[in-house]
């Protein structure tokens, strides 16, 4: 979307924290006319800036010959976990679907059927040990229905996964066994 922007107000922000290490918070924004301005104006872009020493040593990691080798390891490794997490979906909670399947990223989003209460269906998960994400919150208007966001790159293993979906189905089977009022 950058190269495209003819206008000046696209922002595109990019990290290494996932990639490389959770607690390496360094980042980039790229904004160019109308949007660069506004951001230089805030001064949000003097105040986030990260000390040299870290600078020197992100530029040293992505700057490496293992780098392309270590994206290529973390990408393979989060497609088997969202490969095995949307099996378990579809073979033990089908009522759920898992749309928008990413190429690459951290999270499945799952529509839900439109009968559900996806508040109800986040609290019945934490209590049997689970946490997704309501989807509402990532919306800036009315979502277009009940979701939930479900994360697979926080498992140890893949069984983890398929266990994490089997309490979900759980909790979702539990909502149709609550008691009207």
């Amino acid at each position: 979307m950058v190269a495209l922007d003819r206008y000046g107000t696209v922002v595109h922000i990019s990290s290494l924290t996932k990639i490389l290490a959770p607690s390496l918070r360094l980042a980039a924004v790229i904004a160019r006319g109308p949007a660069a301005h506004r951001l230089r104006a805030s001064q949000l872009v003097e105040s986030f800036f990260v000390a040299r020493p870290l600078q020197e040593t992100a530029l040293e990691f992505v700057g490496s010959p293992s780098w392309p080798r270590h994206l290529s390891s973390v990408h393979a490794e989060l497609t088997t976990r969202r490969d095995a997490l949307a099996a378990a979906m579809l073979s033990l909670l089908p009522e759920a679907e898992p749309h928008l399947v990413p190429r690459g990223g951290l999270h499945l989003w799952v529509r839900l059927p439109p009968h559900v209460d996806e508040a109800a269906l986040v609290e019945g998960a934490r209590r049997n040990g689970v946490q997704v994400s309501p989807g509402r919150i990532y919306y800036p208007a009315e979502p277009p229905g009940p979701r939930v966001r479900v994360t697979h790159s926080a498992a140890t293993h893949l069984a983890e996964l398929t266990e994490g979906v089997r309490r979900l189905a759980e909790a979702y089977a539990g909502l149709s066994e609550a008691p009207a009022t």
